[in-house]
């Protein structure tokens, strides 16, 4: 489910540690959430679980340790979830996880690509996305309304029978094709759930921004209306290489690349960890006083030390998936002083040792 596509902040290359390389997305400028916490893994094959279906083929087959789900604090990688996404759906026949109950059969999300893509504006894109979506589920049914200058996309107030995890899916769906369609993040004024908060909302909070909310009287997401005039840049011939990579290439691409923790999370990455410039460096850089962008940092939710603990947590997930990274190697590649202060610090983020994490990945026990 998860898709970073906006937040609620105003919008309007390689890295090579030691012998081990880690992704830095050269063309972002840097607002990396390279991991996915498991309680959307979790969620994901919950209806399936239920169903009786071979859960831990289907997670081995995606890369993830069954066991890792055992794990509160564990994490997957995005290229794992995606492939998770994958399994489910062709396991399934459906696009939508068993969320709803009639299924998104497989090649849904094509044909509403298809149905989208010869819009004119994201307006006109997002309206036909709704109405395909009308037609292909039952529970989950979305209305665009616009009033006062904004655009209100509503999911309707909270069923029992539907749950929270079922409404994300629809907005990772909705917007990660609309931000393709016009090739930009789309800046949400409001995304509200009308479902009680989960243990890991902060988590919802770390993929779509500090606008989110639960517990409301109905699920909204909410944006400026003259979004709704932006032109539609993609064309048909786009679609094949969109479709090829769906739904890994959307999922973290569409992020506000314009908040305080994107560009320090920038600067981070522009150095090995080892050599990660200072609060006070970076502030300079930034052009804030250090006061000023603590300030900032945590009116956006985040810390200086947050940031680079996440970062540093993404790259030794990374790292660890390759079987030639010796785990000693990692820990002075990714800045610490000794390899006992990287597994302490590595059981506090993910609650296993760097051994047994990386064991659980290539036994698949988790």
């Amino acid at each position: 489910m998860p898709l970073p596509c906006g937040d609620d902040r105003n919008d309007l290359g390689d890295g090579r540690i030691c012998h081990m390389e880690i992704e830095a997305e050269p063309d972002d400028p840097g607002d990396s959430r390279g991991s996915i916490a498991v309680q959307f893994v979790a969620d994901a094959v919950d209806v399936a679980r239920r169903r009786g279906l071979d859960v831990p083929a289907m997670l081995l087959a995606a890369g993830i340790p069954p066991g890792r789900l055992e794990s509160p604090r564990a994490r997957v990688s995005v290229g794992e979830y995606a492939r998770l996404w994958a399994v489910l759906a062709d396991t399934m026949d459906d696009e939508f996880f068993g969320l709803d109950r009639h299924p998104m059969r497989r090649g849904s999300f094509r044909l509403m690509s298809q149905a989208a893509v010869d819009a004119q504006t994201l307006g006109q894109g997002l309206r036909r996305v709704i109405r395909f979506l009308r037609l292909v589920l039952d529970d989950v049914q979305g209305e665009l309304k616009t009033a006062g200058g904004t655009a209100t996309l509503t999911l309707g107030p909270r069923d029992a029978a539907v749950p929270l995890f079922a409404h994300g899916t629809y907005v990772t769906l909705v917007l990660g094709l609309v931000c393709w369609l016009v090739d930009r993040r789309i800046p949400l004024a409001a995304l509200d759930f009308a479902h009680v908060a989960p243990a890991h909302a902060d988590e919802y909070r770390l993929l779509y921004g500090e606008c989110v909310r639960f517990a409301a009287d109905e699920t909204r997401l909410v944006i400026d209306e003259a979004l709704l005039d932006l032109p539609v840049v993609r064309r048909p011939a786009d679609l094949a290489d969109f479709l090829a990579g769906a739904p890994a290439n959307f999922l973290v691409r569409y992020r506000n690349p314009h908040s305080f923790a994107a560009r320090v999370r920038h600067e981070l990455r522009r150095a090995e960890p080892a050599d990660w410039p200072s609060f006070e460096r970076i502030a300079g850089r930034l052009g804030q006083a250090p006061t000023t962008l603590r300030r900032r940092l945590a009116e956006e939710g985040h810390s200086f030390q947050g940031l680079k603990d996440a970062l540093r947590r993404d790259q030794a997930i990374e790292l660890l998936a390759r079987e030639d990274n010796h785990i000693h190697d990692i820990a002075y590649a990714l800045g610490f002083a000794e390899p006992s202060a990287f597994h302490r610090a590595f059981r506090k983020w993910t609650g296993a040792s760097p051994g047994a994490y990386r064991a659980s990945g290539l036994d698949g026990r988790g």
